[in-house]
């Protein structure tokens, strides 16, 4: 049996003005260690949002945060704990698996019109342990499927991410 330790998410990053929130499953080995959102340098992340901010590629954690926010983008996961070998979202013990406090987010940030899903497991996981929990209006917000900024996931381009990824900053 492979051993597994109980790993949680961050806190989210929003403030009063944000519209659109991107939600990830839970932070990699390398972000847990960083305590930053998409640290793993392959991750295409924050190379794809740069990009569609027009930033500085070389632009430190705390400015791509600011850059988030100026555009009214908050980022958080779907998962508050889980465990997990790895970094791999199909290592993730399913028996583990709690989730963020969506209600307590959209009450406390009730301007969040849409949200975006990084990748295939980030959604399968809030339609299963968020959605139906939701108070009715909470339900309503429209849900958008990206495809993942995972290394893991390769069989889209940068570029093809790139270009699916243009319907945030297209919001």
């Amino acid at each position: 049996m492979i051993n597994t330790e109980l790993i949680q998410s961050f806190p989210p990053i929003c403030d009063e003005f944000s519209s659109t929130l991107i939600l990830g499953s839970m932070p990699g080995v390398r972000s847990l260690q960083l305590a930053q959102y998409y640290a793993h340098p392959r991750n295409a992340f924050w190379r794809i949002m740069l990009q569609r901010m027009n930033a500085d590629s070389n632009c430190s954690y705390a400015k791509r945060i600011d850059l988030l926010k100026q555009h009214k983008i908050a980022l958080w996961d779907v998962l508050h704990s889980c465990e997990r070998p790895g970094s791999l979202d199909n290592s993730i013990l399913q028996t583990s698996v709690q989730a963020n406090d969506f209600q307590g987010f959209y009450e406390q940030f009730p301007q969040i019109r849409c949200v975006f899903f990084n990748g295939a497991y980030a959604e399968t996981a809030y339609r299963k342990h968020v959605f139906t929990n939701l108070s009715p209006s909470f339900r309503e917000l429209p849900l958008f499927r990206l495809p993942s900024t995972s290394p893991a996931h390769a069989s889209l381009s940068f570029l093809e991410k790139l270009e699916a990824w243009r319907v945030v900053m297209d919001n």
